[in-house]
């Protein structure tokens, strides 16, 4: 149920190219041809002409997913929340892929970028994250700096690995140092004040967005590629067996005790965005387990939320009102096992204030089904609640666990977090702070 409209192109063509539009199928623009090419879920324009740096594909609808394609020319992102898996990208010029200004929520997973020449970068500006990509012969693979960010993990530069979350800044985005006039130390600059909580995604940002029509549905078995789900109101639970399956701008309302929404092994990159997902107090786990990006996801009521199984990204999303069923361990978020995990930019309100109750976890990290946490990166949250907030089992085995630029409320009962300096848990120090008054927590 996607928008099969075709996109108007963003970028204008050369001024020696005359170009008119025939139909959705073919495009004759002086001998030059443009093919319109099906994307999951969506469409996108590709030129075909002289010399790629003249001819980028450009894609300039939001949400779309491009997957499992090799493209030998540049690639634009100007839209938001632009996803590209599975590609092969080739292309000399500035850059192999350059994020617009002005877009955000870009991702590029499992793929592969050559740079043809010694000139053309990697992934350019920033606002953007790349997980499991191996770039070839860039002169910077990855760029980014403080006013346009991004997160790599797990990639690699001409065979090497890459350093998780770091990035050669954008030289145009680098602060100018502030001198101190005497040649001592620099003056202390003022303090930030406290980031707004509605910098966090919350009841106006996740979930379908207002004014879209639903039409009511029962539970789902999801077993064909490519599948998408959009302006559903479901009335049960989900099951998702197949790749490639996008779940938009629709509600999930589960009564099952177990889970809302679960991927079996046979599923492979599943997209959940602009969903909400409720529980009804039944105490089930709202997703469960493994391959799955969820974006922009309002998740309540529920037991537990998000587990995070190999290759799970939990971005942009609240999760909150968490239900106590007897003795429960609630966890806004808990691994027990699993590879090449992102949380980034979500909302944890594990804390009920109705109740006083600060649940077990924002984030539960331990290795008791799968023998191993590995590669897993928890940044730019904010987290209220639990015993600690970041639990850290005892018997967790955990390689390349980054926790940084999370902030934190008080409403916990014992502490923030639990064994910080756990073997395989990196701790930084200075960016895990008080929500409050931005200083950082103190760990014993």
């Amino acid at each position: 149920m996607s928008d099969t409209n075709p996109p108007a192109p963003v970028d204008p063509p050369p001024a020696n190219w005359r170009t008119t539009w025939l139909s959705r199928r073919r495009l004759i623009a002086g001998g030059v041809g443009l093919g319109l090419v099906a994307t999951t879920g969506a469409a996108y324009l590709l030129l075909r002409g002289p010399g790629s740096e003249d001819a980028p594909m450009v894609i300039d609808k939001a949400g779309t997913v491009v997957s499992g394609q090799t493209v030998d020319r540049p690639i634009v992102i100007a839209a938001n929340n632009v996803t590209l898996q599975r590609m092969t990208v080739r292309a000399g010029g500035t850059a192999v892929i350059t994020v617009r200004a002005g877009f955000t929520g870009a991702v590029v997973t499992d793929s592969d970028l050559h740079c043809t020449t010694r000139e053309t970068d990697g992934i350019v500006p920033g606002h953007y994250s790349a997980t499991r990509v191996n770039t070839f012969g860039c002169r910077h693979p990855f760029v980014y700096g403080p006013n346009a960010p991004a997160t790599i993990t797990n990639s690699r530069q001409d065979g090497r690995p890459y350093p998780t979350g770091t990035g050669t800044l954008n030289p145009d985005t680098v602060p100018t140092p502030t001198p101190s006039g005497t040649g001592g130390p620099a003056s202390p600059q003022p303090q930030a004040p406290p980031t707004p909580l509605s910098y966090w995604p919350g009841p106006t940002t996740t979930g379908v967005p207002p004014g879209t029509p639903l039409r009511d549905s029962g539970s789902l078995n999801l077993r064909k590629d490519g599948q998408i789900v959009s302006g559903l109101n479901i009335n049960g639970c989900v099951n998702v067996y197949a790749r490639n399956v996008i779940i938009r701008k629709s509600r999930i309302s589960c009564t099952s005790t177990v889970y809302a929404l679960r991927t079996y092994p046979t599923a492979r990159n599943l997209v959940v965005e602009d969903v909400e997902i409720n529980g009804n107090r039944k105490g089930s786990t709202a997703v469960c387990c493994a391959d799955y990006t969820l974006r922009r996801v309002n998740i309540h009521s529920v037991g537990d939320g998000p587990r995070l199984g190999d290759r799970t990204n939990v971005v942009d999303s609240w999760i909150h009102d968490l239900t106590r069923v007897g003795n429960s361990h609630n966890d806004s978020l808990q691994t027990t096992g699993g590879a090449d995990i992102v949380v980034r930019h979500n909302r944890l309100d594990t804390y009920n204030a109705s109740t006083r109750d600060p649940m077990n976890a924002c984030l539960m990290i331990g290795s008791t089904i799968v023998p191993l946490v590995d590669n897993l990166l928890f940044e730019g949250n904010y987290c209220n609640g639990g015993n600690y907030s970041i639990g850290i089992r005892t018997d967790l085995t955990a390689s390349n666990v980054v926790i940084r630029d999370n902030k934190y409320g008080r409403d916990y009962r014992y502490g923030v977090v639990a064994r910080p300096n756990h073997p395989g848990i990196t701790w930084d120090r200075l960016t895990n702070v008080w929500f409050d008054n931005g200083q950082p927590v103190p760990i014993r």
